[in-house]
């Protein structure tokens, strides 16, 4: 009965309002149920919804749509991707570097591994909205950071994460 767009698009921003509802309850409990040990609870709640919208709202932002070629999947820790021309797996644990390409049509995440050459996977592919949880897991990672460039597009890979052992190995200048 709802357009297949319309229910993309709800689906896409479900954790969004899920947290808006989550909010309104806690906003309830809050301030209209008069007092008592719900009031405090309806203020836990409250941040609750908030933490969950803003996770939503990142989440959102990070799809990049859908239609795009191959196919990705994420278990244990472990990223694969197989796509008409190419494909790998990556190691969460191994991964040196994650790199932005927004040169490419779509463009694609390189994901490099020492001695490996690196794994591009198309922001567009088939379960590539799972990437999120598993960058967000790398420690250091900035999200915010990583969410801007994907909108903002570029003519130049941007290195969005590097591994602290491979900052260590760099080579420098002065």
């Amino acid at each position: 009965m709802i357009r297949p767009e319309a229910a993309q698009a709800l689906s896409r921003w479900r954790d969004v309002m899920i947290g808006a509802a989550v909010l309104v309850l806690g906003v309830y409990w809050a301030f209209f149920t008069g007092g008592g040990l719900l009031h405090w609870i309806g203020y836990l709640v409250m941040a609750l919804g908030v933490v969950i919208g803003f996770a939503g709202f990142q989440r959102a932002r990070f799809s990049a749509g859908t239609g795009g070629p191959g196919v990705v999947s994420i278990v244990e820790g472990r990223i694969s991707y197989f796509g008409p021309l190419t494909g790998g797996i990556v190691d969460l644990e191994a991964l040196g570097t994650l790199t932005l390409d927004p040169r490419a049509k779509p463009p694609h995440w390189l994901l490099a591994q020492p001695g490996q050459p690196p794994l591009a996977i198309p922001l567009t592919a088939e379960g590539a909205d799972a990437l999120f949880d598993a960058f967000a897991s790398l420690p250091g990672i900035r999200t915010e950071h990583m969410l801007r460039q994907m909108q903002a597009g570029g003519d130049a890979p941007i290195v969005i994460w590097r591994a602290p052992t491979v900052r260590e190995t760099q080579a420098r200048l002065h």
